[in-house]
């Protein structure tokens, strides 16, 4: 199994996941790995990726929020009992969406575009793994 960090999905990638059929509710596993420090465009503001990270995660919560949906849990990647990876995530967290379309809306909105730099100067990479609640067991 190929496993590739990315901070922006390619331009292909993201229609396809944002023009697929709706179908309800979401959770969305993040897999986030950061870096030692942020990298602002503009420079150097004394910050960590992580530090970076948490000013958009927090703004991005109250958005989720918003749109009905909610964080569902955060936490740091401490060890890996099973498989192997080059390299472990920094920060695992679980985010619900009511829809594919409240999503798709929150992602493009304004509110998002003034909080991206962070999001960006704090990533080195990430995974966003899209579930349904209760399918597949």
């Amino acid at each position: 199994m190929k496993v590739e960090n990315q901070v922006l999905p390619p331009p292909q990638q993201a229609m396809a996941f944002f023009t697929a059929p709706e179908d309800g509710p979401f959770v969305m596993v993040n897999l986030l790995k950061f870096h030692d420090r942020a990298q602002y465009e503009d420079g150097d503001r004394g910050l960590s990726g992580y530090d970076a990270y948490m000013l958009y995660g927090e703004a991005v919560r109250k958005l989720v929020e918003g749109l009905g949906g909610q964080v569902r849990y955060q936490g740091r990647v401490t060890d890996l009992m099973l498989g192997e990876v080059e390299e472990l995530w920094d920060v695992v967290a679980l985010a619900e969406y009511p829809s594919l379309e409240s999503f798709r809306n929150m992602a493009m909105s304004p509110e998002m575009h003034a909080i991206e730099h962070h999001r960006k100067a704090g990533l080195k990479g990430q995974l966003n793994i899209k579930t349904k609640p209760g399918e597949g067991f």
